[in-house]
């Protein structure tokens, strides 16, 4: 009998992780050149990194333990563009395919007449490569003020082949869900919904953008799923003070 591929996958990594640990403990970790001094503080932060994971995974297990949040205000009514430049509604609970109960959206700071956030367009940058994998699971959108043909043209400038884009300019969604300040600026805020039977219930949204940021720091409510700032920290240099534009040299990345 064939062994199923998810069986074999995860024989495949726990052969692999053995052989890590066996190889930890027979051999001490060196690269060329290094000296003492270094081993002895990469030692250090190695400790801390594995602190970190741990770390990382007991919070993900509170987020996970959450109990149901409110349930949704009301079916919101969003609009879509197709290629055909048709608008077409779309309600909320139309946003939950079968056997998906786990809706994500991301609020992106984009309202109709504006340049969109150059922040929020190098994360879905990024994002809209990772929308095959993650919706295996999860269902996902994005949502933004801007009108829908606007959101559509704006996909085609940046190439994004895979995320959905709604305009949620008829609806009040942004504001109920802390997408919208009340003077009505944008905020990148992620929600996250899951369908309970017949009912909705809002599960986690990255508060964390809305509570004051450690000094020299931005919010980081969203860094967990933004490969960019993750690269940069493996690096001697850092995040520094730069910040992605919309354009490189006259393109787009």
């Amino acid at each position: 009998m064939a062994v199923p591929a998810v069986v074999q996958a995860g024989n495949r990594k726990g052969r692999c992780n053995d052989r890590m640990e066996e190889t930890l403990e027979t051999n001490e970790i060196e690269f060329p050149g290094e000296n003492q001094t270094y081993r002895e503080a990469r030692n250090e932060l190695l400790d801390a990194e594995r602190n970190l994971r741990r770390q990382i995974e007991a919070v993900a297990e509170m987020r996970r333990s959450l109990p149901p949040g409110g349930v949704l205000k009301e079916d919101y009514r969003f609009l879509e563009a197709g290629i055909d430049s048709q608008e077409r509604p779309v309600h909320f609970s139309e946003l939950f395919a079968p056997e998906k109960d786990t809706l994500l959206i991301y609020g992106f700071m984009f309202r109709s007449g504006a340049n969109p956030c150059p922040m929020c367009t190098a994360f879905l940058d990024s994002f809209d490569g990772t929308v095959p994998h993650v919706t295996r699971r999860i269902n996902l959108a994005v949502v933004a003020r801007a009108k829908p043909q606007e959101l559509f043209d704006y996909a085609q400038t940046r190439r994004w082949r895979n995320l959905r884009l709604l305009s949620s300019g008829a609806c009040e969604f942004n504001k109920d869900y802390l997408a919208e300040s009340p003077d009505g600026s944008q905020w990148p805020m992620v929600n996250v919904f899951r369908k309970v039977g017949a009912d909705i219930h809002h599960t986690y949204a990255t508060e964390l953008f809305l509570h004051p940021s450690e000094p020299g720091q931005n919010p980081r409510h969203v860094d967990m799923m933004w490969p960019l700032w993750h690269t940069l920290d493996l690096t001697p240099g850092g995040r520094g003070d730069w910040y992605p534009s919309l354009s490189y040299d006259g393109g787009n990345g």
